[in-house]
């Protein structure tokens, strides 16, 4: 028996903008009638003379014939024309995509608030769905397992106590840890150094940093044992030091010597010609689904851009352009990790930390 052919995808697949063009036509609708494309949720609505029924474009009912279609911009809309609403993608009601936010998002708040770890069962209870099917739904939304979200939350929660002085131990289980055990597995990846260097503002750390000036002004680099841990631009050198030494009050902070040098020299070069890669040893410190977007950053190659939702995209969580643009904005690494790859979905240029007009300049030396 011969097997029926694949059904291409006519609509476009990522691309916002061309999607929302494309249902700007009666074609477009039809295209979107057809393939049942929940991207189109809301943006319209079909009706069928034959039934009297109106529908969202997803509807999984058995597609009408085209002759009997008509299109209507709201519900209220085909209301008004004689349709009633369809009892199965009930039109009226939010979309699928709306419903899954505000059930993941109500989890969300659970774990957040809850000081004792809160099992998978009771938080796919909250959102009314099954196990198996809220662990998709949910890393799907926000990038992550439950099981990570929640470990990030407790190691956020961690980081505040021992920022706030408390102890080490008492911020641990404060914070909803079980054991201490299981936190110390973790503790230096998630937090970027341990938890006693933490409390005290990374005192004990050693961090050795040199500023220089660049095509972009400023540039400060600093390094951990570890391998670079900043690199800050701007306008004002002075201004650099004091962003390095807030983020490590009570870390030794020492000028780099003439070894060090050859790093920021390194680092210069690099801005001024970014098609010769960065060869230095990273110390990347960060919260898990930041530490994805700074990767799925790093593999944008030079001279090309990327969205933040199409980032989102890359990373398995569609539905986190937002969140991707905070990790864009909490990179401390200029460059190494390059955010000014990240532009808005018409293509414009906003939200870089070290300056737009930086950004701008960065991009165009890409290109070359």
């Amino acid at each position: 028996m011969q097997k029926r052919a694949h059904r291409e995808f006519v609509l476009p697949k990522n691309d916002a903008l061309q999607v929302a063009a494309c249902l700007d036509t009666d074609d477009g609708r039809w295209l979107a009638v057809q393939h049942k494309d929940p991207r189109a949720d809301g943006a319209f609505y079909y009706a069928v003379r034959t039934t009297g029924i109106y529908c969202r474009p997803s509807c999984p009912s058995r597609r009408p014939g085209r002759a009997n279609v008509t299109f209507h911009a709201s519900p209220a809309a085909a209301e008004a024309a004689g349709f009633r609403a369809c009892r199965r993608c009930q039109p009226r009601a939010p979309d699928l995509a709306t419903r899954r936010g505000i059930a993941i998002a109500r989890a969300c708040r659970l774990i957040e608030h809850t000081e004792e770890p809160v099992s998978l069962e009771a938080l796919a209870k909250v959102a009314g769905m099954s196990r198996f099917h809220f662990q998709r739904v949910f890393k799907t939304a926000t990038g992550l397992t439950p099981r990570a979200y929640a470990a990030g939350r407790r190691a956020g929660r961690v980081r505040a106590q021992l920022q706030r002085g408390a102890p080490v131990t008492e911020a641990i289980y404060a914070a909803g840890f079980g054991s201490s055990s299981r936190f110390y597995a973790r503790a230096t990846k998630d937090l970027g150094m341990a938890p006693r260097d933490l409390r005290a503002g990374g005192r004990g750390a050693h961090i050795r940093f040199a500023v220089g000036e660049c095509s972009l002004g400023s540039i400060l680099v600093a390094a951990s044992v570890r391998g670079v841990c900043a690199i800050l631009l701007g306008d004002n050198p002075d201004a650099l030091a004091r962003e390095l030494q807030d983020r490590f009050p009570e870390a030794e902070l020492e000028a780099g010597g003439e070894e060090f040098e050859v790093w920021v020299a390194t680092v210069v070069g690099f801005v001024d010609a970014p098609r010769i890669g960065l060869h230095l040893p990273l110390d990347i410190r960060g919260t898990a689904f930041e530490q994805r977007v700074w990767q799925a950053l790093r593999d944008i190659p030079p001279g090309s851009t990327a969205t933040y939702s199409e980032v989102a995209q890359r990373i398995g969580a569609p539905k986190a352009a937002r969140a991707v643009a905070g990790a864009c904005a909490a990179n401390p690494l200029a460059v190494a990790i390059p955010c000014h790859r990240v532009v808005r979905t018409d293509g414009s240029l906003s939200g870089y930390r070290w300056g737009v007009e930086r950004k701008r300049a960065l991009l165009e030396a890409e290109r070359l």
